[in-house]
């Protein structure tokens, strides 16, 4: 029996605006953009539970930080009729959207977005209003989450069941709601600050978490790429599982999750904090297939001599099809692609503004 080829969807968020890249085969695309034209594009990505709507978080030089949303597969753009605010925070005021998360599919209409300084909101009616999250933007240990670069980002959030959900704080550490967001509870058992002193490395909060992520295969595993290490935890676990032995560097951003392979993950290896590109000039993508117990630096088709790359926490994606699609966007606007998960990369893009955001969306 013919099976039609699945369409893929890369949303794309960039420095100076939004793409879509669209594909049958995952070898010609399609490009559309940019949409929200010279604005930033934090993040944009497709509700699979009605993929007529897709939500993007920009940010404008002169208005700030806006939540947009299409009904229409992204033709046509609105505005919520009640845009996130902070409001339990004195004398604060929304800086950026950094992250828009769809809720879990048994909880349809709820939708969740993240920003700076560390807030939290929810929608319950797909995007038209918003309410900040007050339980957590003015949790008891806000006073111990400090500014990274000038800001406090809250730009991770995963929902594995309709009840649990996962939120993570660069740098705040993470924290878990088991009761849909009423209350939350720091989960940072095991992670490491190793900018605290010695006698604190393993603080209850405060950790600089870079990206959080659910397996999309299992809800239930989490990794998540940490300033200090790569780690894994179920997701009612008590602590976490440093997972960072056989990588280059503790320090790291990017991480992508095929659905199609239940134990594998990939990042990116990152110099150090004060050096933010791929270590010894060579652009290459870190891959476990054992849920962190080895690794492999993936370079077949990337840079491999005098590249000095970055990329952001959210510029990485794995789609669902199997073999995967893996892609991973860098701060100098080139975007990378593999279609047989990592053995093999290929340029999809180059001269891109700075992508800040890769989400896909599958089409059968």
């Amino acid at each position: 029996m013919y099976m039609k080829a699945p369409k893929v969807t890369l949303w794309v968020g960039t420095r100076k605006g939004a793409f879509a890249f669209r594909t049958n085969d995952r070898k010609r695309w399609h490009v559309e953009g940019p949409l929200f034209r010279g604005n930033e594009v934090n993040s944009i990505v497709q509700d699979p539970r009605d993929p007529r709507i897709v939500y993007a978080s920009v940010h404008t030089l002169w208005f700030g930080p806006h939540l947009h949303v299409s009904r229409d597969a992204g033709k046509t753009w609105t505005l919520p009729q009640q845009e996130p605010a902070v409001k339990s925070i004195p004398d604060a005021s929304l800086n950026r959207l950094w992250y828009v998360q769809p809720g879990h599919e048994d909880d349809p209409g709820v939708v969740w977005a993240g920003g700076d300084p560390g807030a939290l909101f929810r929608s319950g009616d797909w995007g038209a209003t918003w309410d900040e999250v007050s339980s957590l933007t003015a949790h008891s240990t806000r006073s111990q989450w400090t500014l990274s670069m000038g800001s406090l980002s809250l730009h991770s959030i995963q929902c594995p069941t309709k009840r649990r959900i996962l939120a993570a704080i660069s740098v705040g550490g993470a924290y878990r709601s088991e009761d849909g967001g009423a209350t939350w509870q720091p989960f940072n058992g095991n992670v490491r600050a190793d900018f605290l002193p010695e006698n604190a490395k393993y603080p209850e909060v405060g950790q600089c978490v870079h990206k959080l992520l659910a397996h999309p295969a299992d809800p239930d595993m989490l990794y998540q790429q940490n300033h200090c290490g790569v780690y894994r935890a179920r997701s009612n676990a008590a602590k976490w599982t440093d997972i960072t032995r056989g990588l280059p560097a503790r320090f790291g951003f990017g991480l992508a999750l095929p659905a199609s392979e239940r134990e594998t993950l990939f990042t990116v290896p990152i110099e150090s904090a004060d050096f933010r590109c791929n270590p010894d000039g060579r652009f290459r993508v870190a891959c476990s297939r054992n849920n962190g117990k080895t690794w492999q630096l993936l370079g077949n088709g990337l840079p491999q001599r005098n590249a000095h790359l970055g990329v952001f926490r959210d510029g990485m994606y794995a789609d669902p099809l199997s073999p995967a699609g893996v892609y991973v966007g860098t701060t100098g606007g080139t975007l990378f692609y593999s279609r047989d998960s990592g053995k093999k990369w290929d340029v999809l893009a180059q001269y891109l503004p700075p992508v800040y955001s890769i989400r896909g969306a599958i089409q059968t």
